[in-house]
């Protein structure tokens, strides 16, 4: 492999790599998706992770490229496949956490475990020695069923070296005790085992996954071990550009990403996986692209929607549950949920930063109220993370509120924001832990638990969503500002993080338009229905069906049992009757049987009516904002199948198996990303960089044209995007009538049509075969 400029990324495809899909499987994709039309493929982790690992997030080794995949030489196979037809290659890494569910896996916590404080490892990983973190000052290992399961456990002597034994886990020996017997060597090691709900953790997770453990790459030795492979990609010409996993979770995230730029080197291509709030900048001084793109998932996800619908579909939820749906950060349901989750799942996690807090300022508060003052001021927080230079005002206004409203200085209260506050302000340990932990938190509560506890219109609640309006209908401004700002940030509309796929999500924000039909359909069918779990799981249930519902009515085998998986994995992280921890056989038992009755009963053919009407306008809808992200500011990523209709839900549903002989050049979508894709490989200074200007339409159906131009910098538009939006509501409306936009005195072409327009155009006719045009100033 030679060294090399990086090639420019115009547009990347998402692969998902894993054992059945390997480095030599993808390179034989590498002709179909250079025909497509993209610039580089865009891998899934390809560092060694558990065996069997679907995903790879769970990474072992990250001084190795995957034997499972291919082994370094494969991943040098794919890049010079890529290379030959003009493709180059971006690769997802991992930086926040390492896989440590097998030990035996992982040769750093191996040795942790094997020898401890002592180990040359210990400081790679985030790990609390303090003789008070519940475990004696030993590494806790939260793997026991329950105390008396350490009876189960045994030496095992029959491999090159001792191990102890729990059951199919095995851990190191690293001290040897007289007599062999297993609880007094288990006593003797540097690690204790302990039960699963035990509420001790001596080691930073990566949220509350007890299987993958927080790494401090924020040390530079550990940077170095940690990066070396992923230096050499840059240095063997392997990769162009990272996508850079949940920097959020780092100590030090402005810190990391400018290593991380000189590792690469200035022309690599770098995003991370940062989630913005919709009034949220990203911070300017990092060195990266920008994000992965959820904001524009987000943009385009609400400009497409009709809000109109909001107060008919609240009243619907209010009616069958209580509540409007509406889920806010700062809601007092929110806020609850925060509170059990510091009390329960992250209580280590906030017993560990008063800790700190109390060392660092030598303060007598009970830890106990210096945790429950940390939590009182994550909450007022309205980021992941407000510890970036640019959110420099809003963190200090926040701390100004709650100083003030902490009561009187000599109050138990008082004391503990104070010493919360002077422990952020000395920057050291707990400042970062603080930080950490309030993404944490968010993450857990909103996207992970509050997002399965509404039905309201559940499009909205994806991964940096904001669910509590149905606004704003213009996405012009923030279109605009990324054309300006992050020029190069990835957009997307599917990822292997989005709980719906975009078509699914596309015919469900439908609903948005015919509020009434959906409360009449609802009201008819439930009560022909048996009872769900409780009103909001049936609501939700009903909901991800119809957004799935084949148009023929026909429910597979393969779709029924994906969608009973889905629906288990939705009642379990909605935490209302069950959950993962503590599953409730009765209350799945009943979502189970809602569906059934759903597939198998009368209910079925209202809604497979109900599809048939609404499906044609969820496809459009589907096509709208797929030329909007190919066309619009940034890199596109298609995630792998979605050139075509595809219906996934969350993981690991959207990570199924993708058909490929299904590729046809004649399938509107497919076609539709096709040209758009090759227009920007053509046309590369009207896209990355270049201008942005809205197009608007005149007459009285103005409202329901969404398009914009494109140009090279500083030259006249030379692309127009043009989409149909609330095209239900047009229908109903009776269509376009005398709308038009004006194109000027040049001639456009439409790419998907060959047809030639000019001046004055009647939307009519330029939406007579699709919703969409992608015009061409030649």
């Amino acid at each position: 492999m030679a060294s090399g400029d990086p090639r420019p990324v115009g547009a990347t495809y998402r692969l998902q790599l894993g054992p059945s899909f390997t480095f030599d499987d993808a390179a034989r994709r590498v002709p179909y998706l250079a025909d497509l039309g993209v610039t580089h493929i865009y891998l899934s982790p390809v560092l060694e992770a558990v065996r069997g690992s679907t995903h790879g997030y769970d990474v072992t080794d990250p001084t190795t490229v995957r034997a499972e995949l291919g082994g370094r030489k494969g991943l040098e196979r794919l890049a010079d496949s890529a290379h030959v037809d003009g493709l180059g290659l971006v690769i997802d890494i991992v930086p926040n956490h390492l896989g440590v569910g097998r030990p035996e896996q992982n040769p750093w916590w191996w040795d942790v475990l094997k020898h401890g404080r002592k180990s040359a490892f210990a400081h790679y990983f985030d790990i609390d020695w303090d003789p008070r973190n519940g475990a004696g000052g030993k590494l806790a290992l939260p793997v026991l069923g329950s105390e008396a399961d350490a009876a189960a456990l045994t030496v095992d002597r029959s491999g090159a070296e001792p191990v102890l034994r729990y059951h199919d886990r095995v851990f190191p020996i690293g001290r040897e005790v007289g007599g062999g017997d297993a609880e007094r060597v288990h006593y003797a090691q540097p690690y204790r085992l302990v039960p699963w709900d035990a509420p001790i953790r001596s080691y930073r997770r990566f949220f509350t996954v007890d299987d993958l453990a927080a790494v401090r790459v924020e040390d530079p030795e550990v940077f170095a071990a940690t990066h070396a492979e992923i230096g050499a990609w840059f240095t063997d010409g392997i990769a162009d550009g990272l996508r850079v996993d949940h920097p959020d979770g780092l100590a030090d995230p402005v810190r990391y990403l400018r290593r991380l730029r000189e590792l690469a080197g200035p022309g690599a291509w770098i995003v991370i996986e940062k989630i913005l709030e919709s009034d949220e900048p990203l911070d300017p001084i990092l060195p990266v692209a920008g994000t992965t793109g959820y904001d524009a998932l987000r943009e385009l996800g609400h400009a497409l929607l009709d809000p109109a619908g909001e107060p008919g579909l609240s009243a619907l939820h209010e009616r069958w549950t209580g509540d409007d749906g509406a889920v806010r950060r700062n809601s007092g349901a929110t806020l609850r949920l925060r509170d059990e989750l510091a009390a329960r799942d992250l209580r280590p996690e906030f017993l560990r930063l008063a800790r700190a807090i109390r060392v660092e300022t030598g303060t007598a508060v009970p830890i106990d109220d210096l945790a429950d003052a940390a939590l009182f001021w994550m909450n007022e927080i309205p980021y992941y993370r407000d510890d970036y230079p640019v959110l420099s005002a809003q963190a200090e206004a926040v701390r100004r509120r709650l100083i003030d409203a902490a009561g009187p200085e000599t109050s138990a209260e008082h004391r503990a924001i104070e010493a919360v506050a002077a422990a952020i302000d000395r920057g050291a340990e707990s400042a970062a832990r603080f930080a950490q932990l309030t993404g944490a938190l968010t993450a857990k509560s909103l996207e992970d638990t509050a997002f399965y506890r509404s039905a309201r219109l559940v499009s909205l609640q994806e991964v940096g969503g904001a669910p509590s309006d149905l606004g704003p209908s213009d996405p012009h401004p923030a279109l605009a500002r990324r054309a300006a700002e992050w020029p190069a940030a990835m957009t997307t509309l599917s990822t292997h993080d989005t709980k719906r796929g975009e078509d699914v999500r596309a015919r469900i924000g439908v609903l948005s338009q015919c509020p009434d039909d959906w409360a009449a359909f609802v009201d008819r069918s439930v009560p022909l229905l048996p009872s769900p779990p409780d009103p909001m799981t049936g609501l939700f249930l009903l909901q991800t069906a119809f957004g799935v519902w084949p148009e023929d009515g026909a429910i597979t085998d393969a779709l029924r049992t994906r969608l009973h998986a889905y629906a288990e994995k939705a009642m379990r992280e909605g935490l209302v009757g069950t959950s993962w921890t503590a599953p409730d056989g009765a209350f799945e038992a009943a979502g189970h049987a809602f569906l059934d009755a759903l597939f198998d009963g009368a209910v079925a053919a209202t809604m497979t009516d109900l599809v048939g009407a609404l499906a044609p306008h969820g496809r459009s809808d589907a096509l709208a904002q797929k030329l909007l992200q190919l066309a619009g500011p940034g890199v596109p990523d298609v995630y792998q199948g979605t050139e075509r209709w595809e219906d996934s839900l969350v993981d690991p549903d959207n990570r199924r198996p993708v058909d490929w002989d299904a590729a046809d050049d004649a399938h509107p979508k497919q076609r539709l990303v096709r040209t758009a894709l090759r227009l920007r490989r053509e046309r590369p200074g009207s896209f990355v960089g270049g201008s942005y200007s809205p197009v608007l339409a005149a007459g009285p159906a103005a409202d329901h044209l969404l398009g914009f131009r494109r140009g090279p910098d500083g030259g006249a538009p030379d692309v127009a995007a043009l989409a149909t939006r609330r095209s239900l509501g047009l229908e109903r409306s009776g269509g376009w009538h005398d709308t038009r936009v004006d194109l000027g005195a040049s001639a456009w072409t439409d790419r998907l049509t060959g047809q030639i327009v000019t001046g004055q155009v009647p939307l009519a006719e330029l939406f007579l075969e699709h919703p969409v045009a992608l015009l061409v100033r030649d």
